[in-house]
């Protein structure tokens, strides 16, 4: 979220809650930041564009990940993002339910095995017998 404070003070603030006071301005909403936690320096932004992997935190596709197609936006209510994954298939949610994880050629985090592609039932029942 970026806002301007007392004193006409630009700040960001981080979703744990950190304040950082004058960001470079070339960060915007929806935007993820690489912050060092030992100098609270930022090193590194990735930008929420067309193109970029996200990863989805919350609704219904919690924890599936995907490289964002296009937004939808709805003036008066929510913006939809819609993503797809490794697979193909694709998903629509909200713009507030994802975050970017990479630039679309390598992401900052390690993914897991699966690497957030959604199971069919059919798959994970396989998967848990054998």
């Amino acid at each position: 979220n970026k806002s301007i404070g007392p004193n006409k003070v630009p700040y960001i603030v981080t979703h744990d809650g950190r304040t950082i006071r004058y960001p470079h301005p070339d960060i915007h909403k929806a935007d993820t930041i690489k912050l060092n936690l030992e100098s609270g320096e930022i090193e590194q932004v990735l930008k929420f564009h067309q193109g970029a992997d996200v990863f989805t935190t919350k609704g219904n596709n919690i924890g599936r990940i995907g490289t964002l197609q296009h937004v939808e936006k709805h003036p008066g209510s929510f913006d939809i993002a819609h993503v797809k994954d490794k697979r193909g298939h694709q998903f629509a949610t909200r713009i507030s339910n994802i975050f970017v994880i990479g630039t679309g050629k390598e992401t900052l985090i390690s993914l897991p095995k699966n690497a957030g592609v959604k199971k069919t039932s059919i798959e994970e029942r396989d998967a848990r017998l054998s």
